[in-house]
């Protein structure tokens, strides 16, 4: 049994790392990006973060420190407020057993927007959790925090506020009672019920889904939960970990007889993330991001997962929001049932479900029908079978039934995603994940994964704890043991030709001729956006008239409003002033005009002025000759002359989108800047442009441009040593094996006589315990006479017991089957993976896309 699981193991690890993905991001940044970085002396575990659109603030909750920063640059501290132990009780932690030094201080886990003017904050506070609200001073009415918020500052927990805070952590100081419940001032705490069948996890995210007032059925909101537990309905000689995903009520307000102060709507049901040509399956979730669309149709959920015997393998899922709600409403249950007397197990139920069906749905109009407004007025037979069934038997299944993305020697930790209008017009998810100090940026493109950047967000290989994503400033947010980080969504001003802004397929970027510069569009006409370049510590004017002495003016920088007390920055009735520009001030600047209509009794909007502002920097050495092919273009007609010719002719030549197929090119017909409509019209007249010419792999070591940033260059992932050393190590304890079991004589017959003629000369006689085995072998190999033949003569019952020592088998073994061997199978064509070459011409025409 063990070399079985052995040779399973063994079998599918090489299968995974000979045929597994091999992801390559096109691009790595490293750590000389300059990003705005923010951490303070003594202070560790900037875990928490909290993101305030409408008040401009970034909140970080800390190890005993809540600080509010700028989200435009989280250099810039506003608020900070301590929240430190008292002595007694971190003398109490101390004599319970836990460090005074690591475990008996306050760590900052929940932080929640609770109105216009106070946050929800909430602290492990020594192993004895607190809650108290706070204005960048506390309150100081602190409640107990159980429920909210772990002991444990290690424990999984999740919490999100919906009017009321709902939580998913542990309920006692050990840890071992985890509940989902729901916190109110006016209505009494709702919890799971304390059984391992309903819930056993480590929750890694918990999200709204709104309804809307579109939907006819009058139905609540739901609060979606996601974890990760040891499985029920599965046998497995050890615990096997499942993905799950969990769903409750928000208007659930528990039974009236049965299920007092428990939810009645609590299911859950399993995630599926699986290499099916591989049967390899992930089944540890990790992190999930709910991406929410216009309607449920267009919200789509992301998760990143690694499977439980880490083989250095991540994946990420996604999973229509419809196919979830399909689940919960139409899926089978599963029920407990004893076998034997003393084991349980979990199987379905195939019995007649009660009405109104248990779980699967809120609230809504036909139940109102039927006079059940609330939870409290459904019946006890429904509410029975909740708290026995809680279980689904049918799983959640991915888009496309397989990952979105699997990459090798990365274990991904945390996942933002953005939706990004490109200029080709088409949508595009784009997937931030994060690892150990590591960004990868990837989009899925015509059914083909693409990693587009690698960005080296810390400086040392840690965790990257929290990630939030921020549309309105452009930027992302990371949060470590050591501090927080902020980085542009984008770094097309990095790519410093067009071939390389096309060939990086960021829906973000595209060329500007006139600019010269591969620019962010973030969705709108770039051709609306005036560029301005300033020397670093110069001043900028951005001129700005508005049409109407009704009018008022109103600025933004990077998507944030800005005000006479903005750092820098001086408003005027011509416009904007901007002194000493820093590398921070670079972006996008719009300039607005409101007008109140009296009649229409509202205001109306108006774009006057955009620009984007850019810091002229020293120029670099010009390119040597010859040094301009890139890999992925693979012609030898490329020189520095065409590139140069590329760069110089700015007159005519119109955006160059950095996002679409390379075989394909369109020009786009660039109109006045639109209000509110930020896609652009593509006409009818394309062109083919870009031809591919060559296959070559992505890590080819093919020459690349003299310009390009030295800091960007590829990091070396690679786990070929580690992988031979882990085969070796295995096969040398096979080996071992092996030898201990054929010298036991536990092995079958080619074993036994190779051992017999290694040993059979030096052992006369034989255990009796063994004669009894002898006579089951009743003629011996021809290699075995030839060896008799050689032997001196010697007495017939001497000679008899030689023949017998080479004729002993042992035990009777299971013959060999191939038992736990895989069918070798490719992941997918090598072929399909390889970037392709491609003559690019960001002259000739207008709008170019590249693949």
């Amino acid at each position: 049994m063990g070399f079985g699981v052995l040779g399973v193991f063994l079998g599918l690890l090489l299968e995974v790392s000979t045929h597994g993905p091999h992801a390559v991001p096109r691009t790595s940044w490293r750590h000389q990006l300059d990003l705005m970085e923010f951490s303070e002396p003594d202070v560790f575990n900037y875990s928490t973060l909290l993101l305030s659109e409408n008040r401009d603030a970034l909140y970080v909750g800390a190890r005993e420190a809540v600080f509010e920063l700028s989200k435009k640059n989280v250099t810039v501290k506003n608020n900070k407020v301590l929240w430190t132990v008292a002595e007694n009780p971190m003398m109490m932690c101390t004599l319970k057993g836990k460090s005074k030094e690591r475990d008996c201080l306050n760590y900052i886990q929940v932080l929640q927007v609770l109105d216009n003017e106070r946050l929800y904050v909430c602290g492990t506070h020594a192993f004895q959790p607190q809650c108290d609200y706070l204005d960048f001073s506390l309150v100081g009415r602190p409640e107990d925090g159980r429920g909210k918020c772990s002991f444990d500052p290690s424990q999984s927990f999740t919490t999100v506020m919906v009017g009321e805070l709902y939580s998913g952590t542990a309920y006692n100081f050990l840890g071992s009672e985890p509940i989902i419940s729901r916190y109110s001032p006016s209505q009494s705490l709702l919890r799971t019920e304390y059984s391992t069948s309903w819930l056993n996890p480590s929750f890694v995210f918990a999200d709204v889904i709104r309804e809307g007032t579109n939907r006819g059925d009058g139905e609540d909101d739901k609060i979606y939960y996601f974890f990760t537990e040891v499985s029920v309905e599965y046998e497995f000689f050890g615990k096997l970990l499942i993905p799950r995903v969990a769903r409750v009520c928000k208007g659930d307000f528990g039974g009236q007889r049965t299920l007092q102060k428990k939810w009645t709507s609590f299911l859950k049901a399993k995630l599926v993330c699986s290499m099916p040509e591989l049967n390899f399956v992930f089944n540890v979730v990790h992190d999930v991001f709910i991406l929410k669309g216009a309607n449920l149709r267009d919200t789509v959920i992301y998760g990143v997962f690694t499977s439980q015997g880490n083989v250095g393998l991540s994946a990420v899922c996604a999973y229509n929001m419809t196919a979830v709600e399909e689940v919960f409403s139409k899926g089978k249950y599963m029920q407990k049932a004893t076998v034997e007397q003393s084991h349980t197990k979990w199987v379905r139920y195939n019995g007649i479900t009660p009405s109104p069906r248990p779980g699967a749905q809120c609230i809504n109009n036909l139940m109102r029908q039927q006079n059940i407004s609330s939870s409290l007025h459904l019946p006890d037979k429904t509410l029975q079978f909740v708290k026995d069934h809680p279980l689904l038997e049918d799983p959640v299944l991915p888009i496309g039934n397989r990952p979105r993305l699997i990459t090798k020697d990365v274990n991904y930790t945390q996942i933002v995603v953005e939706r990004v209008r490109a200029l080709d017009k088409n949508i595009y998810d784009v997937i931030f994940t994060g690892t150990k100090g590591v960004l990868h940026k990837s989009l899925v493109f015509e059914g083909e994964v693409h990693i587009v950047e690698e960005i080296q967000l810390l400086k040392n290989p840690e965790s990257i704890k929290n990630l939030l994503l921020s549309s309105q400033t452009r930027s992302l947010y990371a949060g470590s043991d050591s501090g927080v980080v902020q980085s542009p969504t984008a770094f097309c001003g990095r790519y410093l030709s067009c071939v390389d802004c096309v060939l990086a397929r960021d829906p973000h970027c595209a060329w500007d001729p006139r600019a010269a510069a591969c620019i962010n569009i973030s969705g709108r006409a770039l051709k609306d956006y005036k560029s301005v370049k300033v020397k670093p510590g110069s001043s900028a004017e951005l001129p700005c008239l508005a049409p109407s002495n009704l009018a008022q003016v109103v600025w933004k920088s990077n998507g944030s409003m800005l005000t006479e007390a903005s750092r820098f920055h001086l408003l005027g009735e011509s416009g904007l002033l901007i002194y000493s520009v820093a590398p921070e001030d670079q972006g996008h600047y719009e300039c607005w005009s409101l007008e109140w209509a009296p009649a229409a009794g509202k205001n109306f909007s108006r774009l006057l002025a955009s620009y984007v502002l850019t810091l002229d920097l020293p120029p670099r050495s010009p390119p040597q000759q010859g040094h301009v092919t890139t890999p992925a273009l693979g012609s030898q007609d490329t020189s520095s002359t065409r590139a140069t010719e590329l760069n110089g002719k700015t007159d005519r030549t119109p955006l160059t989108s950095a996002l679409g197929p390379l075989s394909f090119t369109a020009t786009v017909q660039l109109t006045s800047p639109p209000q509110t409509d930020l896609a652009l019209t593509l006409p009818p007249g394309s062109t083919n442009k870009f031809q591919p010419k060559q296959h070559l792999p992505p890590t080819s070591k093919a020459s690349r441009p003299e310009s390009r940033d030295p800091a960007a260059e590829y990091l070396q992932h690679s786990s070929n040593t580690a992988l031979l050393i882990l085969f070796l190590l295995f096969f040398v304890l096979f080996l071992a094996a092996l030898a201990y079991n054929c010298y036991m004589q536990y092995l079958p017959g080619p074993c036994l006589r190779l051992r017999a003629a290694l040993l059979g000369s030096r052992k006369s006689t034989h255990q009796p315990e063994y004669r009894a085995c002898e006579a089951g072998l009743m003629e011996a190999s021809a290699t075995d006479k030839i060896n008799l033949t050689e032997q001196p003569r010697q007495n017939g019952s001497q000679a008899t017991q030689n023949v017998r020592a080479l004729r002993d088998t042992g035990y009777e073994t299971e013959p060999e089957c191939s038992n736990g061997q895989i069918p070798s199978q490719s992941f997918g064509d090598d072929s399909s993976s390889q970037e392709k070459p491609f003559d690019v011409d960001c002259e000739s025409q207008p709008i170019q896309f590249a693949d």
